[in-house]
């Protein structure tokens, strides 16, 4: 046995008492005034004529408030880290199930995040760097006197710092809070289930139906998925630039769902992708353009019998920031002035709004059919896991490249998709 299989194996026996992925460290954004406003009442008690009562109504007014206030608690419970844990909202018996992890007890419950924060000596030495982003608390509408469930859709990282290499470990997925009447705040929190998009996501289920898509499996099944993110990459080539920001909102079955804010580049149609690179890098010079190259191939590429379209490679330039809006921002003034004229005819600015994309990494050569198939086999899993993607996106195959052309080591590209808005649970 290797030295690495041993300190896997190690790692895992550790891991798999103490791991658990209700996390949180820094969220991305609190429960917004509008998902609040959208929260449905019920009436369980009607008078002679068939509508509520006066009692009922304020009682499930109410109610709906509180739900409204346990949606807040938690979102700063996910900000913080859990630090400090609002305990008055948790009963004191509360479950936590994860697909790898079981307890009960608020200390329990409270012990774990700890070492996961590093708030432990266990987690100082396992663990660093750990947090989470947020992306949803929803649920919790009230039908027939009862709160319904709340649901969290969030991403987790964490490094295990024990390991030589200090793999990062990413787990996406939604918690399930069922939530009962009385405590202290007049609802508690009595047990948490959580559900990885890597694992726990059934086939042919509907993305915005979280109870009918999300199902149990063996443990096994999650010790492999991160016993697998602990393995060495080997030696990895250098991105040729520093990458656009991203926001992953899916580790799935092979694929990531990821958000990238709105960004401006240059773009120029190429016949061969080394030519791409020469005249891209040549034009921006000294404007700090981004990681990846992005190339646009139509099915149909044949340019030579007239009815083709040309291959087109597009590099970022500048992205907007959080508070900038959805739009990209505008070009850096270099590249107006240049692009369209003289020796850089070819060259043209392009403006991406945010977007939601599906991604599949490769490893080979990115060749015509190694870059079909790839898009091919994500098509499957999009459709598999109750995806949409964007109208039009089949006509073409859009792929990535980070590192350069002639870079060493283990090559990182991939496949992009566009998915549909409202085609997603995002």
């Amino acid at each position: 046995m290797t030295k690495q299989s041993t300190a896997l194996t190690l790692l895992g026996s550790s891991l798999l008492l103490l791991l658990a992925t209700n996390p949180a460290a820094e969220a991305f954004c609190p429960p917004s005034s509008s998902t609040q406003q959208r929260t449905k009442l019920f009436m369980s008690t009607t008078d002679a004529t068939g509508s509520p009562t006066s009692s009922t109504t304020t009682e499930n007014d109410e109610l709906a408030a509180t739900v409204t206030k346990l949606k807040r608690v938690l979102a700063k419970e996910y900000t913080s880290f859990f630090n400090p844990m609002v305990d008055s909202w948790y009963a004191p018996d509360v479950t936590f199930t994860d697909p790898m992890t079981s307890l009960s007890g608020v200390d329990s419950y409270r012990k774990n995040v700890d070492m996961l924060a590093g708030r432990t000596l266990m987690g100082k030495v396992l663990f660093e760097g750990a947090g989470i982003n947020l992306h949803s608390v929803t649920g919790g509408e009230i039908v027939n006197g009862r709160v319904d469930d709340i649901v969290t859709r969030w991403t987790l990282r964490l490094t295990a710092k024990v390991l030589p290499w200090s793999p990062e470990a990413v787990f996406s997925g939604v918690s399930v809070y069922k939530i009962a009447l009385g405590g202290k705040e007049g609802l508690s929190i009595v047990g948490q289930t959580d559900y990885w998009d890597s694992i726990n996501i059934q086939p042919d289920t509907p993305s915005t139906n979280v109870k009918q898509q999300y199902q149990t499996v063996p443990k096994n099944i999650a010790v492999s998925d991160f016993l697998a993110q602990l393995a060495p990459t080997g030696f990895l080539a250098p991105t040729a630039a520093p990458e656009l920001p991203y926001l992953l909102l899916r580790r799935g079955d092979g694929y990531e769902l990821r958000k990238y804010p709105g960004f401006v580049g240059v773009e120029t149609p190429y016949m061969r992708r080394d030519y791409g690179f020469g005249s891209l890098g040549a034009f921006a010079k000294g404007m700090d353009p981004l990681a990846p190259s992005i190339c646009k191939v139509y099915n149909d590429d044949n340019v030579d019998d007239g009815d083709g379209k040309e291959k087109m490679m597009m590099w970022p330039l500048k992205f907007a920031f959080p508070g900038e809006g959805t739009d990209a921002p505008p070009a850096p003034a270099a590249a107006i002035e240049k692009a369209g004229s003289g020796q850089w005819a070819s060259i043209n600015i392009m403006s991406q709004p945010e977007r939601i994309v599906a991604i599949r990494a490769f490893e080979d050569a990115a060749m015509g059919p190694v870059v079909r198939n790839a898009d091919r086999e994500l098509r499957a899993m999009l459709k598999r896991d109750g995806l949409e993607v964007e109208d039009g996106t089949e006509q073409y195959v859009l792929f990535t490249q980070y590192d350069a052309v002639h870079s060493m080591g283990k090559r990182r590209s991939e496949v992009w998709i566009d998915l549909k808005d409202g085609g997603h649970p995002f």
